[in-house]
């Protein structure tokens, strides 16, 4: 079954997170103790959700939680990685069928 191409998490924080709220990526990055560069390139779609930022993210916010953020930004990474399926089965050799 084919999944369809989810949003970048980073969308989903500055959609549904930062702007109901109206806080600007400045205020928000000083709130989540990090660089505004770091969270500009999440929510402009260029960076990642690792484990630290989602625990920040969950502390800064209350919602939604830690774990959910690291599954929008696992789902995104293997749909995109899925795509060039091909190009990686070039390049291993698999154990098991």
């Amino acid at each position: 079954m084919a999944m369809h191409n989810p949003a970048h998490p980073g969308e989903i924080l500055r959609e549904d997170v930062l702007k109901p709220l109206g806080v600007s990526i400045t205020s928000a990055a000083k709130s989540l103790g990090i660089s505004r560069k770091t969270l500009s390139k999440i929510v402009n779609e260029r960076g990642t959700i690792t484990a630290e930022m989602a625990m920040r993210l969950e502390l800064t916010f209350g919602k939604p939680k830690a774990e959910q953020w690291l599954r929008l930004q696992t789902a995104y990474d293997l749909f995109h990685v899925r795509a060039h399926e091909t190009k990686l089965l070039s390049e291993i050799h698999a154990l098991a069928a």
